[in-house]
C-alpha cells in the first residue's frame, strides 16, 4: 500500500514508519491517523520491531486544527469521534502489539502527537525536543492516552501541573523525569533510533512477554503480576530462542536468536 502522508520501509527487519506532512510539522489529521494505524497492523506481518519518527523538524505538532473534520456551528459537535475510530484503536494496538515499538523524536511532539510517542515502548528523544500536552491552549481535554501516560510515567502531580497549565516539557527535563529514555544530538535521533530498533529486532522471542509483563504491571495488583510472570515464564521457556540462550550460555558464546 501506498501512504500519502507517512513514509514506510524495512531495515533489517525493523519497519520505519516516518510521519510525513513536514509543511504542517506533521500535524495528525484524521487521514494520517488511519494510515498510521494501517501501518503498524502491516508492520505487525512484516517486521520484528518498529521505529516511528517523522520527516522534517518536528515528530508530531499535535491535531491538524485546519482539517475540518467537525461543524463548529453545531453545538453537539463531538470532536472526539476520531478518537474512537483511529487514535484508540492505535494505541492500543500499540500497546497489545509483540513488536517492540521505538519512538524517535526530533522537535515538537504535542497533543496527539504526544500521546503517540509516549506509548511508545521506548523514545529516544533530540536535544531540541520538547513534550506539550497543548490541549487546554485550545480549551480541550487531553486526549491521544496522554493523561495515562503522563501520569503513569512522572506521576500525577507532575502529570497535572503539564496539563493543567499547557506546559512544554523539554527533553532532558523529560529524561530526569522518567518519561524518555536517551537524549542525543537532534541529528543522531533517528540513528539512534534505528540502531536500538535493530538491536531488539534481533532480541528472542521473549521480548514480546516483556513487553506484556512492563505495561500490565502499571496497573496490575501484585498477586495477578506474579500470576502473569509465572504464565509468561512458561510461555518463554518453550520457546526456541529459550533453548539458544541456554545453549549459548553453556557454549561461553553469543546467542543467535530467531524470534520463536
Amino acid at each position: 500500500m501506498a501512504y500519502e502522508k507517512l513514509l514506510y520501509e524495512l531495515n533489517e527487519s525493523v519497519a520505519i514508519i516516518r510521519l510525513n506532512d513536514p509543511a504542517t510539522l506533521n500535524a495528525m489529521s484524521d487521514f494520517m491517523g488511519a494510515e498510521l494505524l494501517h501501518a503498524f497492523r502491516r508492520a505487525e506481518q512484516e517486521a520484528k520491531a518498529v521505529l516511528l519518527t517523522s520527516v522534517g523538524r518536528a515528530f508530531c505538532s499535535g491535531a491538524n486544527l485546519s482539517d475540518n473534520t467537525f461543524d463548529l456551528n453545531d453545538p453537539h459537535r463531538d470532536v472526539g469521534v476520531g478518537l474512537q475510530n483511529i487514535y484508540n484503536p492505535l494505541l492500543l494496538d500499540m500497546r497489545a502489539s509483540r513488536l517492540p515499538i521505538i519512538a524517535a523524536v526530533k522537535g515538537a511532539a504535542a497533543g496527539v502527537g504526544c500521546g503517540i510517542a509516549c506509548a511508545a515502548d521506548m523514545i529516544i528523544a533530540g536535544e531540541g525536543a520538547f513534550f506539550f500536552p497543548a490541549f487546554r491552549h485550545v480549551g480541550l481535554s487531553p486526549d491521544g492516552g496522554i493523561s495515562y501516560m503522563l501520569a503513569r510515567s512522572i506521576g500525577r502531580v507532575r502529570a497535572m501541573e503539564l496539563m493543567m497549565l499547557g506546559l512544554k516539557l523539554q527533553a532532558p527535563e523529560a529524561l530526569r523525569w522518567g518519561l524518555i529514555n536517551r537524549v542525543v544530538a537532534d541529528e543522531a535521533v533517528e540513528e539512534e533510533g534505528l540502531r536500538l530498533a535493530i538491536e531488539l529486532a534481533a532480541g528472542p522471542s521473549s521480548l514480546a512477554l516483556i513487553k506484556e509483563a512492563a505495561w500490565a504491571a502499571v496497573e496490575a495488583p501484585l498477586a495477578e503480576q506474579l500470576q502473569r510472570e509465572r504464565a509468561l515464564q512458561r510461555d518463554a521457556g518453550r520457546s526456541s530462542d529459550f533453548l539458544e540462550g541456554i545453549h549459548s550460555f553453556r557454549e561461553r558464546r553469543k546467542a543467535t536468536f530467531i524470534g520463536r
